[in-house]
């Protein structure tokens, strides 16, 4: 009953392996301890069948440079809830998306921030969790800058970063990728 629970977060997609659709062994603990712990609180599980990713053309109005560099990363195409995020930012809303993990989620935010920043209207402040996902969204960033010479400047500013460092990220940084922690003691102060 819970194992549908279980596997939406993360942390239990990585124990959870599956054989022919069942749990394994781990999954089945997993989901009996959850299913205790939560019994109280679940009134009723079901499970979506998985289903074939739709596409949509890049649309017209991503400025040129962050299409080819798109392109030149290999992405020819957009899920369709990523063209649909870009439209909806285009319009001025307000954009919340939930799709499963590893479905194009970080492209959504990515195209409409990247886009800004090239044309000097914005600068954002990415928190992430864990220094590790802070890092690879960065190299994500990093990638796609140097795809198509976007000139669009990303930094993570975490514990590790230089303290002479900080202050010009502060400044000149376009993107910048920290975590609650660093916010609270490094950079709202």
């Amino acid at each position: 009953m819970a194992y549908e629970l279980a596997k939406r977060t993360e942390d239990a997609e990585r124990r959870l392996s599956t054989t022919d659709g069942l749990p394994s062994r781990n999954g089945a603990l997993l989901t009996a301890r959850l299913q205790q712990r939560y019994a109280d609180r679940i009134t009723g599980s079901f499970t979506l069948p998985g289903r074939e990713g739709r596409y949509a053309p890049i649309p017209a109005d991503v400025p040129a440079a962050l299409a080819a560099a798109l392109k030149a990363r290999g992405i020819e195409q957009l899920y369709s809830h990523q063209a649909e995020a870009w439209d909806a930012t285009q319009r001025g809303e307000h954009v919340a998306i939930v799709t499963p993990t590893a479905s194009g989620k970080s492209l959504c935010y990515t195209l409409p921030v990247v886009s800004a920043a090239m044309q000097g209207k914005a600068k954002a402040l990415y928190l992430f969790p864990t220094k590790a996902l802070a890092q690879d969204q960065v190299a994500e960033l990093l990638e796609l800058n140097r795809a198509g010479d976007l000139g669009v400047k990303a930094f993570t500013f975490d514990g590790d970063t230089p303290g002479d460092a900080r202050q010009a990220i502060r400044l000149h940084g376009d993107i910048v990728v920290s975590n609650p922690d660093m916010l609270h003691q490094a950079i709202l102060p």
